[in-house]
């Protein structure tokens, strides 16, 4: 299938390592110019050497300067910017009831600032490229997922109704947005990955419980979502929170 990315040229946030590097990678390996992002100077330059022609921005889009200048960054080294992928986030927090407001405002920052930050730095560049972008979110924002920190799930289901929303506005401009929402996904230094090695027992008896496929899925399957997304293929898709679990989310 041709996607139709030979040249563009993309920033993916939070792509040091892991399931944003993966979708670097994937993107790069269609023909796209690449731009990493990531707070950790040696986590950016070792993901950067290992995709040709990348460069790698160290700053933090979580503050809305910081995600001005990773944005000024990548169009000052390639001369435009077609595609966006807002991946910053964590799930990490506090057990559900235990919850401070200092740990909502790390938590929304990571989660849903990121995102909301990197889209408007990026509005002018996308509107003159008639960009894309994918926020990647996770199913906590659209079901209760039992033991997931409530800070976490409230941060992305904020991200799914911003997408659904700014969708209009900017398709008035000529730029499509989407979220894709991941399930349960394992790659090195991976919650999962954790799990695995503390009680694999317990991981597959959950699986076979709760996930239609009985499996995790994996950055690359993530990756193949986004680039579809972003490419020609995708063009009547906007607005849309596209979830990819293995059949969890009954919702």
């Amino acid at each position: 299938m041709e996607l139709g990315l030979s040249g563009k040229v993309a920033l993916v946030t939070g792509s040091s390592k892991g399931l944003g590097f993966a979708i670097a990678e994937a993107l790069y390996t269609e023909g796209c110019k690449v731009a990493l992002n990531g707070r950790d100077s040696k986590n950016v330059d070792s993901a950067s050497k290992d995709i040709p022609g990348s460069i790698g921005i160290v700053g933090d889009v979580t503050s809305i300067e910081g995600a001005k200048r990773v944005v000024s960054d990548t169009v000052s080294h390639f001369g435009k910017l077609d595609i966006l992928i807002c991946n910053v986030g964590s799930g990490k927090s506090v057990p559900p009831g235990y919850e401070t407001p200092d740990e909502w405002q790390r938590v929304f920052a990571l989660n849903l600032w990121s995102a909301t930050n990197s889209v408007e730095a990026s509005r002018n560049a996308l509107i003159e490229s008639s960009g894309v972008i994918v926020c990647v979110s996770s199913i906590c924002g659209s079901e209760v997922i039992p033991g997931a920190p409530i800070t976490y799930s409230a941060a992305k289901a904020a991200l799914h109704a911003y997408v659904r929303g700014i969708a209009r506005p900017l398709g008035e401009q000529g730029i499509r947005i989407n979220a894709v929402a991941p399930g349960n996904i394992v790659f090195d230094g991976s919650v999962w990955s954790r799990k695995l090695d503390e009680d694999e027992s317990a991981v597959q008896a959950m699986l076979k419980k709760d996930v239609s496929l009985a499996r995790l899925g994996t950055p690359q399957e993530i990756a193949s979502l986004v680039t579809y997304l972003v490419s020609t293929q995708s063009q009547f898709a906007t607005g849309a929170v596209w979830m990819l679990d293995g059949g969890q989310v009954h919702s």
